[in-house]
């Protein structure tokens, strides 16, 4: 498979990545594309490949560029351009991986307005696992409600209800390693010498 079928092989799931990201319906984006409902689905789980007429509209719905939804092969340049995507109640996130497949990386920033007193909690295929770098996070997992503060790490199967946002008054910056079929995030670490003793 040469990279540009791998990279149309994986508009789907970026496709289905951004408009949950923006937190909008099917029926949303065809509103706004002109594109019906059952061809969307059809997009983005992979049934369908998508033609530049539809690619068009769906780049500007998401606010990215055409080169970023298809992850375009790279041209040789090893420097990333990333470009945040801002989301409904006061969340930015940004993509820190743009190879097609796998486990994909994401940096969200969560201010204040993403703060909610009645979360509502959704689930979808996948594991996620997230590394708070600055403020603290409310995770809302299933039965628990946790907040998270700079340091520490959650894992968990997003079939699992869950909802997050800012703890407090203070925007949160988070890292977000998501995998589509549950491939779990392992870090190896060998111990210090002086935890040997």
């Amino acid at each position: 498979m040469d990279d540009v079928e791998k990279a149309l092989g994986a508009v789907g799931f970026q496709l289905r990545a951004l408009r949950r990201n923006r937190g909008s319906t099917l029926a949303e984006l065809s509103a706004t594309t002109g594109i019906s409902v059952s061809t969307l689905s059809r997009l983005e789980s992979g049934s369908r490949r998508p033609t530049l007429e539809q690619l068009l509209p769906l780049a500007k719905a998401h606010g990215v560029t055409l080169d970023e939804l298809v992850a375009a092969p790279p041209t040789g340049d090893p420097r990333l351009h990333l470009r945040p995507i801002s989301c409904h109640g006061g969340m930015t996130v940004l993509p820190l991986t743009r190879r097609p497949g796998g486990v994909q990386a994401y940096k969200f920033v969560l201010s204040a307005a993403a703060r909610s007193k009645d979360p509502s909690p959704q689930s979808h295929e996948g594991y996620e696992w997230l590394y708070v770098l600055n403020g603290r996070l409310r995770l809302v997992l299933g039965e628990h409600d946790l907040v998270l503060t700079p340091g520490e790490v959650a894992e968990f199967d997003t079939h699992v209800p869950h909802w997050f946002g800012a703890a407090d008054t203070e925007s949160v910056e988070f890292l977000s390693l998501f995998g589509k079929q549950g491939e779990r995030a392992h870090i190896r670490a060998s111990p210090r010498k002086s935890d040997r003793s």
